[in-house]
């Protein structure tokens, strides 16, 4: 489920042309989740599309489980920006941190795994918040020079403050 591998590189360190495709390869895949946290933090809808595939998928339901939460699995690029970012506008001021990023590659696909520290507060009640420790279970593929997100999968390590509030 998650990336374990004990080594971050796969290419031979003598192969400097290979080692820095990889490299290239590795910022872009963890630039993708990048994408996706920024884009809800400043509510741009632009940048948070262009970390998801257009048929991507995102499951926020193990995380939810924590707390009672029962969201439904959202699929679809244009219904994960317009749920999130519909749930978020002008309600709920969100700052995600992303720490502990471990990624696989394999061809044109790419496993990811992170660590993400999201607040959330809401706008006009900011003492109303959830801070969630997340696990994310990424896949992800080529899109020319770039990656995106087909698969995300969110599970919760813990959280402080009323999720419920936040997420309904």
């Amino acid at each position: 489920m998650y990336v374990t591998c004990d080594r971050a590189l796969a290419a031979p360190a003598h192969d400097s042309a290979t080692v820095a495709a990889e490299l290239r390869d590795r910022t872009e895949i963890v630039d993708a989740l990048y994408r996706f946290g920024l884009g809800q933090d400043v509510k741009d809808a632009a940048l948070f599309a262009s970390a998801f595939a257009a048929d991507a998928e995102l499951d926020f339901r193990p995380a939810a489980a924590k707390w009672g939460g029962r969201p439904p699995l959202m699929t679809g690029r244009d219904t994960i920006v317009s749920t999130v970012l519909g749930m978020f506008t002008d309600r709920v001021d969100t700052t995600h941190q992303v720490t502990n990023v471990r990624v696989g590659i394999d061809g044109d696909t790419a496993r990811l795994t992170a660590l993400v520290e999201a607040q959330h507060l809401l706008a006009d009640d900011p003492a109303t918040h959830a801070l969630l420790k997340n696990l994310y279970d990424v896949d992800l593929l080529r899109d020319g020079d770039r990656w995106v997100i087909s698969r995300l999968r969110i599970d919760n390590a813990w959280f402080t403050g009323d999720p419920a509030a936040i997420f309904g």
